[in-house]
């Protein structure tokens, strides 16, 4: 892992890199504390009696009762509700600008959220101060266990009003997180042996090995991950991004920039202007679907347009940060799938 500590960066610069680096992981300063992989402690049958839960930073929470005044990422309040756990307090991207629900608020009904800030480094601390919250839960990106979406400028403060869980989304493949965000559902209540629970699951591994055949069938089918900035476009490698070590181990064909090319990122993705997006060949590309970035529909680059992927049509999203919910991920793994099924060799 030493690779993201080669550079420091700014988290809102690495924002602003968007889903080419799975979001962010090398963040405001990557540390040297290595996470450890923790276990759930606690699932318990009932929402009654003390609670406690190991994060992968290796912290055990714990609390007199379970916690039902929460407050998590969107991202992980909308996985947790995926398993019936309802989350009142959110931060990070919520609402976008039109008012709907930001894609990584998943099936929640945003209007009944309290939201603590909607945009990255920002965070009311008061308005959290005075929910009362039991506990916090977020992501981390890094190796030093660093809260995703919680303001460095904050942190201390916040941490003060209630304890921390964090799952870790940094150089796993996608079933880790998947699983720690079960058991930690488990541990507040959730039913996993619900059938809405167990077919998910079973649908996600379904979709798990239709994604391996069809790359063992296509291997001529290079995947591009891509995120788009007014200036610049940014491409991933499967470094560290939970998903795309995922597609990676499955077998895609993932377009991977050179670790010489990725070293200014700590290792995470490459930075192209638009007029050199042409650089890698592609058959189909993967495009980040987060609000922060522009979406394929709305490039207006020449160069963009010509590529050949994109006039075959052969483009799709990408969620650089999925819930972490198994019928949430389900689709990413079918869609990709069908892409490569179905994607005529262009690139």
């Amino acid at each position: 892992m030493s690779n993201a500590r080669t550079a420091r960066f700014s988290r809102r610069g690495l924002l602003a890199a968007g889903g080419a680096l799975g979001l962010g992981a090398v963040l405001a300063a990557c540390g040297d504390d290595d996470t450890k992989n923790g276990g759930s402690e606690s699932a318990k049958e009932t929402k009654s009696g003390p609670w406690s839960f190991k994060d992968d930073r290796g912290t055990t929470v714990k609390l007199d009762k379970v916690p039902t005044n929460i407050v998590a990422f969107t991202g992980v309040a909308a996985a947790l509700f995926d398993y019936g756990i309802e989350v009142k307090g959110v931060f990070g991207p919520t609402r976008t600008t039109d008012g709907k629900a930001d894609v990584q608020a998943g099936d929640m009904d945003v209007s009944k959220l309290t939201i603590f800030g909607n945009k990255f480094d920002s965070f009311n601390v008061e308005q959290y101060a005075a929910f009362q919250p039991e506990v916090l839960i977020s992501t981390t990106f890094d190796d030093a266990g660093t809260l995703w979406y919680v303001p460095e400028a904050s942190k201390d403060k916040i941490a003060k009003l209630a304890p921390s869980v964090a799952i870790s989304v940094y150089d796993r493949q996608m079933p880790e997180p998947l699983q720690r965000m079960a058991e930690l559902a488990e541990s507040l209540g959730a039913d996993m042996k619900a059938a809405k629970v167990v077919e998910a699951k079973k649908r996600f591994e379904a979709a798990a090995e239709r994604l391996r055949k069809a790359a063992k069938a296509r291997p001529e089918i290079r995947v591009l991950a891509g995120s788009a900035a007014p200036d610049v476009f940014y491409v991933s490698g499967s470094n560290y991004s939970i998903d795309l070590e995922y597609f990676k181990a499955l077998g895609v064909n993932l377009v991977e920039p050179p670790e010489e090319a990725k070293k200014a990122t700590g290792g995470w993705f490459e930075t192209l202007s638009w007029e050199n997006v042409d650089k890698y060949p592609a058959d189909v590309i993967i495009m980040d679907d987060r609000a922060s970035t522009i979406q394929p529909a709305d490039i207006t680059e020449g160069t963009w347009k010509k590529l050949p992927a994109v006039k075959a049509g052969q483009v799709i999203a990408r969620s650089p940060e999925p819930i972490l919910s198994y019928d949430k991920c389900t689709p990413l793994l079918d869609n990709l799938a069908e892409a490569i099924e179905k994607a005529k060799k262009v690139g």
